[in-house]
């Protein structure tokens, strides 16, 4: 089976050597996400902002690979304070619903532009 990669015009053009997004066998990988449109331009307002617009690229790269949210299989959100931990919590339940794919949220830091969040998923084709 072919690998299709996916570069959707929804989402930011990345300038280093990868794809947003893989699909094989069924299976999306997206690659880390961080708080940008689709323009470039960094959204660093509050963590429930970053989280927001993250999720909004996953979710748009899903859907270029005939998924959605709801078909997460696993996220890993990074983020750049463990302190940003309820907020981030909080805005990720209020977009996911009742899915709870299998998680991690990893402390880390200095993302590009800024940032203070960067999301990545495994994700079931519908």
């Amino acid at each position: 089976m072919p690998i299709q990669l996916l570069s959707p015009d929804t989402v930011v053009k990345p300038k280093g050597h990868y794809s947003p997004g893989v699909v094989h066998n069924g299976i999306v990988y997206v690659s880390g996400q961080l708080p940008l449109d689709a323009e470039g331009k960094p959204y660093l307002d509050s963590i429930e902002v970053q989280t927001t617009q993250c999720m909004h690229n996953v979710e748009q790269i899903l859907l270029a690979a005939g998924s959605d949210l709801q078909h997460i299989l696993k996220i890993s959100i990074f983020v750049s304070d463990i302190a940003h931990w309820p907020k981030v919590n909080e805005t990720y339940s209020r977009i996911m619903g009742d899915h709870k794919p299998a998680r991690i949220i990893v402390p880390c830091k200095d993302f590009n532009y800024g940032a203070a969040i960067e999301i990545e998923c495994i994700a079931a084709v519908k």
